[in-house]
């Protein structure tokens, strides 16, 4: 039965006509002086404050018969079991897998998964020995890029001195051309990520490095070129003779904690690069294991069920307050809208309400600069999620209290509002926001908030009855740019609709 057919989702809208709509957080601090407690809660290496979002004892319940009554255990279990949930591509999802200790599951992968773990954490140790590579250039996109990117950033006080760190996916050559202006032929290694190897935008980054490196007498691709990839033959033909290789139910935008998290491990080493996973590991348990009313992850994808369907709230804002988590929106915006921006259910049929909503954010304080005022007293009402650290990694005095007194205030702020009737100074308040609290941004800290975030979009893409696993939307302008790559040279504009045609004419490269 789909989810917007069942009774709890009928009770849900009910609630929302009578009370839901016109709930206010300063009412409802001003009625229960306990609902900090009563909305915030502790996970592993994280803790979650809730309560200044819309909703009350009495919603949380209704959304909890939502998703017992759309089987959200069931299809939680049948995930971790390893079931073909991907139903398009017929693919089990185990990304869950790749950071599960050995002996901690009965899955016939789990050997071969700790042996490639292994030889890439391996291989990693035996590049932060080399002191002659002082510059690591990752060659990927999507997540081949974003993830071990946001990883590399986030966790930089932890990485060893005397080596950076580029990351390279944009098929614009700028982006190429900036990087290779910094680095040395002899001092370099090159990752090239791509599954298949045949993804357009890394490997015409990759071939490009690649004659760049011989034109300026690099000779041994062997030693300055690694492949994370399953192809190992296009890998081979290619000159690379070292490859790190992951599983057909590993999606790209799940898999930093495959090989693709190579970058990350030549950064912080192998016993940090495990503690990421363990920290991850231990909110697959806490989803796996923890009562739904006290399972973080599933909390928060029920949350934002509510919010996307009942509220209407078309965007959530991401605003880290720690310089070094710059990287997470872009991260998140792939981890939830390629995953969840569907307009069918797993059958193909429409869906006749909202998924994904809009991801966004900067850090803090540079947010506040910037889109705050909108998120204060525009005419949307956007929630926020606040990510806090507790301790800092640098000694700098003041900074620390000054950063974390405004991430209080501003969701502070935005829960009380100011009145100024009629005025420029009035601000409505009743807007909500979560806020994240991390005692240190660590490995397992940070292994531990993806995973939460991961888990939580599986959430609500159950409830919304999509595939969260594959990803055809981004197809279709694949297919095209390859017919229309030639096109820019010839200026052939045969067949095209003439907005194309125009465009093209204007940008070809051959008038």
């Amino acid at each position: 039965m789909r989810c917007d057919r069942t009774a709890a989702w009928a009770a849900l809208q009910n609630h929302f006509e009578k009370v839901g709509h016109a709930f206010d957080l300063r009412q409802a601090f001003g009625a229960d002086p306990g609902r900090f407690a009563g909305f915030s809660q502790e996970a592993p290496h994280l803790f979650a404050d809730l309560s200044k979002n819309l909703v009350d004892a009495r919603t949380e319940a209704l959304l909890m018969d939502l998703a017992r009554e759309c089987g959200l255990e069931a299809q939680r279990d049948a995930m971790l079991a390893g079931a073909p949930i991907n139903n398009t591509e017929q693919r089990a999802v185990k990304h869950w897998l790749l950071r599960t200790p050995p002996g901690a599951g009965a899955d016939a992968d789990l050997a071969q998964v700790h042996a490639t773990l292994d030889a890439m954490l391996g291989y990693a140790e035996q590049v932060r020995g080399d002191a002659a590579i002082t510059d690591v250039v990752n060659i990927g996109i999507g997540g081949s890029d974003l993830g071990p990117q946001m990883a590399v950033v986030a966790l930089g006080a932890h990485a060893a001195s005397g080596r950076r760190f580029h990351f390279v996916s944009n098929v614009d050559g700028h982006e190429l051309d900036a990087v290779l202006r910094q680095v040395q032929p002899d001092r370099t290694l090159f990752l090239v990520a791509s599954k298949t190897f045949t993804t357009l935008e890394t490997m015409t980054n990759a071939r490009s490095a690649k004659a760049w490196f011989e034109a300026r007498g690099g000779r041994d691709i062997g030693r300055h070129f690694v492949a994370l990839t399953t192809n190992v033959g296009a890998a081979r033909e290619f000159g690379i003779t070292t490859t790190f290789g992951f599983w057909d139910w590993v999606g790209g935008r799940y898999s930093m904690w495959s090989a693709i998290g190579l970058p990350l491990a030549i950064a912080i080493g192998a016993d940090r690069f495990r503690e990421l996973l363990a920290g991850a590991h231990a909110m697959d348990r806490h989803f796996a294991t923890a009562p739904l009313e006290r399972n973080l992850p599933v909390r928060l994808g029920l949350l934002d069920v509510w919010y996307r369907n009942f509220h209407r709230f078309t965007s959530r804002s991401i605003a880290p307050y720690h310089s070094a988590l710059r990287r997470l929106p872009a991260y998140l915006q792939q981890l939830e809208m390629e995953s969840n921006g569907k307009r069918v259910d797993r059958d193909g049929r429409p869906l006749g309400f909202g998924t994904s909503p809009v991801l966004w954010g900067e850090p803090g304080t540079n947010g506040q600069h910037a889109y705050f005022q909108m998120l204060h007293q525009g005419t949307d009402v956007v929630p926020v999620e606040f990510i806090a650290v507790r301790e800092p990694a640098h000694a700098l005095p003041g900074h620390h209290e000054q950063l974390l007194a405004n991430a209080l205030a501003q969701a502070q702020a935005l829960m009380l509002g100011k009145a100024d009737p009629g005025g420029h100074e009035d601000f409505p308040g009743n807007r909500p926001s979560t806020f994240f609290v991390l005692e240190r941004l660590d490995p397992a800290a940070l292994g531990a908030l993806v995973a939460l975030y991961e888990h939580r979009v599986f959430v609500s893409g159950a409830l919304w009855g999509i595939n969260s696993y594959d990803q055809w939307g981004v197809e279709l302008g694949k297919v095209l740019a390859k017919d229309l790559a030639p096109r820019l040279a010839s200026g052939d504009t045969a067949g095209l609709d003439p907005s194309t045609a125009g465009l093209l004419q204007r940008l070809s490269t051959g008038r």
